[in-house]
């Protein structure tokens, strides 16, 4: 049970200070232009930063995977049973629906600070060109994951936390003027329901566009492993 409350735990962190950060900076539909660069560049650190914390809080209890698509990668690399795979899922989304409600709280009232931080389609991007981007980003940040994390990486699995908290950071420099990046169904379910309107209606490219990416790199990955030699 402790290492699904990590799970928790660290997902209720990673939604509270991403999703809080881009609140705070307006990170909205056109934060992507020229003019607003600096309000990519802080949030895209605020999630990479954020999981770099709960990877050295957490990492030893559960592996802090704070995020669904994760979890299913490495149940589909064959690191983790189904059980924990579906425990792992339900008490990430627990955490984002405490994060969300944490800054559903903070932010209700206070003028400048509208949204929860939802993703949503960007000014300009297709359904398609929108899901494309969720499962091409994930299966990246998914390959990450397991390649750090693999027993073949001996030593450096001292720094997985600092490399998978990096590349969270670049996916979400390159990602978000497409979706606003999720890369992860938790993040992205949460706070969709507190904000709804197009954030709820457009949720499933969200979670259905990193769960395909997830499998794709867990795919790969069986490919390239070299522990399975």
């Amino acid at each position: 049970m402790k290492k699904y409350l990590a799970e928790m735990f660290g997902t209720m962190v990673l939604v509270l200070m991403g999703c809080g950060v881009a609140v705070s900076l307006n990170c909205s539909s056109d934060c992507a232009t020229v003019a607003n660069a600096g309000t990519v560049i802080g949030t895209a650190m605020a999630f990479g930063l954020a999981v770099v914390a709960m990877a050295y809080t957490i990492g030893g209890i559960s592996g802090c995977h704070i995020n669904p698509a994760i979890t299913l990668g490495v149940f589909l690399s064959g690191r983790m049973s189904s059980k924990d795979c579906g425990m792992y899922i339900v008490f990430q989304c627990i955490g984002a629906f405490i994060g969300s409600a944490l800054l559903f709280l903070l932010t209700s009232g206070v003028e400048d600070l509208a949204g929860t931080g939802a993703n949503d389609l960007q000014n300009g991007v297709s359904l398609m060109g929108g899901l494309l981007a969720e499962i091409i980003f994930t299966c990246v940040f998914v390959l990450v994951v397991l390649g750090a994390t693999a027993k073949t990486n001996g030593a450096t699995n001292n720094f997985a936390g600092l490399a998978i908290g990096l590349s969270l950071i670049l996916v979400h420099l390159a990602c978000i003027r497409y979706t606003g990046t999720s890369v992860n169904p938790a993040r992205s379910l949460a706070p969709a329901i507190f904000q709804g309107g197009t954030a709820l209606t457009n949720l499933w490219v969200f979670i259905v566009g990193p769960f395909v990416g997830a499998a794709i790199a867990a795919g790969i990955w069986k490919v390239i492993d070299t522990e399975k030699e």
